[in-house]
């Protein structure tokens, strides 16, 4: 064998943890792989006194992860705390700037920060890895970064977040609330005590923007993601999307054109047919559109300690075998800066929830309304409300433009029959 690999591990939570079983679990076959030894050196994390089930007398203990690159016996650090700025970004660029090699699982830190970082690593011709980032153990970034290299990609759009796919579709099979559901995924582990970056959308959409980057040869643009959460969803969405031969999922996805790039996560109607509307539970499932491959569907689980390892020693293994490609798949220099192309310029259906006043006059206004933006329906049903006052109104738009769209809510969000601000979802054209 070759020199051995000498590692440093940063944030011991149930990743960390999983990381370090499955290195010791399968260290004969990963140094048969990468024809090295590797050992885990120095670990840190917040609480050294934490019972983590597992033993941690064999590796150096450092109780501040900044410390891990000023020693001398490193030579990759392996990233798990989480959070885009403070210890993480802090160990990142020490890393880096030292000549160390990096693997990270941090989606935010790679979305805001992800540029600096891989210049820093392409300046000192190191590694920079992060599979784990984005949709836990299926490989996305090396699919799209190394097995589809050949392709001009189109569009890219799917499942990015686990704990939104889990409260949907366990919503759609027991005919449960958002609330009830959301309560459950947090017992089970599922959802963090503050969901907020899951169920409205911002983890999605870190992992949508570092996806584009790699798809596109775009700089990270997170700023300019478009992005709508699955709090508003409803047993009635669902039972009415049913009805029409469509699932309800919360779908990143993002084009690139003439008009510019094109980013946004929304809970979208997906045609039940389609594969993203069969990925059940926390998997994760995403669809790259390339010019000579046509359709690429990566499907796994997205989230969870054994998966997401998984994949963060699938870096480890690429590493070990002295394996360098830099971090987006091109150069930094090379990365365009995309105009940001705020409205989808492609037409699709839409589905729009409204909360009006139970008034015959008041459908009437709406539909007024909507032929007044220029807008056709493909169908309106008005369905009991939550009061004798109101009635909920479902309308199912013909194609039309984004902007049209747009302009449409703008006009009823003003109307005193309205109640409550409409809800609206894309009906994928997929």
């Amino acid at each position: 064998m070759v020199q051995g690999l000498r590692i440093a591990l940063a944030g011991l939570g149930t990743v960390g943890c999983g990381v370090l079983k499955l290195l010791k679990d399968n260290a004969d076959l990963i140094g048969r792989r990468t024809g090295r030894k590797i050992e885990v050196i120095a670990i840190s994390a917040r609480n050294k006194n934490r019972d983590r089930g597992i033993d941690l007398s064999g590796y150096d203990w450092v109780d501040n992860v900044v410390d891990l690159p000023k020693r001398d016996d490193i030579d990759l650090v392996i990233e798990l705390i989480g959070g885009s700025e403070g210890p993480a970004l802090e160990l990142a660029q020490a890393c880096l700037k030292k000549g160390i090699s990096l693997i990270t699982a941090n989606k935010a830190m790679v979305a805001h920060h992800g540029l600096e970082l891989a210049e820093l690593a392409e300046k000192a011709h190191i590694p920079l890895a992060y599979e784990a980032a984005v949709a836990g153990g299926i490989p996305i970034i090396k699919g799209i970064k190394e097995g589809a290299a050949a392709n001009e990609i189109s569009r890219i759009f799917g499942i990015l977040n686990g704990t939104s796919n889990f409260i949907l579709t366990t919503m759609e099979k027991d005919k449960r609330g958002f609330e009830d559901v959301l309560s459950e995924a947090q017992a089970l582990g599922y959802a963090e005590a503050d969901p907020t970056f899951d169920i409205e959308g911002i983890d999605a959409a870190h992992k949508l923007a570092i996806l584009s980057t790699l798809a596109f040869g775009t700089k990270l643009d997170f700023a300019s993601i478009k992005t709508a959460g699955i709090q508003t969803v409803t047993l009635a969405d669902m039972e009415k999307a049913a009805d029409m031969g469509y699932r309800i999922r919360l779908i990143g996805q993002a084009k690139k054109n003439d008009q510019g790039l094109f980013q946004k996560v929304s809970p979208c109607l997906v045609p039940c047919n389609h594969p993203l509307a069969q990925a059940a539970g926390s998997l994760n499932a995403v669809v790259a559109e390339g010019n000579q491959v046509g359709r690429l569907l990566f499907e796994g689980a997205g989230a969870g300690a054994a998966p997401t390892a998984s994949a963060v020693v699938a870096d480890l293994v690429d590493i070990a075998r002295s394996g360098y490609t830099v971090p987006f798949g091109m150069p930094v220099e090379y990365l365009e800066t995309a105009a940001t192309n705020k409205a989808d310029s492609d037409k699709q259906s839409a589905y729009i929830r409204l909360s009006i006043a139970n008034t015959p006059k008041a459908v009437s206004t709406v539909v007024a309304t909507i032929a007044d933006a220029d807008i056709a329906l493909e169908s309106l049903n008005q369905q009991e409300g939550k009061d004798d006052a109101t009635a909920d109104v479902i309308l199912v738009t013909k194609p039309c433009t984004e902007e049209a769209l747009k302009t449409l809510l703008k006009a009823l969000n003003i109307l005193p029959e309205i109640k409550s601000s409409p809800v609206t979802m894309d009906i994928l054209n997929i």
